[in-house]
């Protein structure tokens, strides 16, 4: 969390799927862990329609 400049907690939501990064903040913590981005997120594309919430 420290290196992401986020607090633990925010981390602990991003696992928990309660908070989206932004993408800057997600293109930081795949290279904290020296992974591509595709590697560290994935993409869940809603049916046409659906809102998530």
């Amino acid at each position: 969390a420290d290196k992401t400049g986020v607090s633990r907690q925010t981390i602990v939501a991003i696992e928990n799927r309660k908070y989206f990064p932004t993408l800057e903040l997600a293109f930081r913590i795949a290279h904290v862990f020296k992974v591509q981005l595709e590697d560290a997120f994935t993409i869940e594309f809603l049916p046409e329609g659906k809102i998530l919430k």
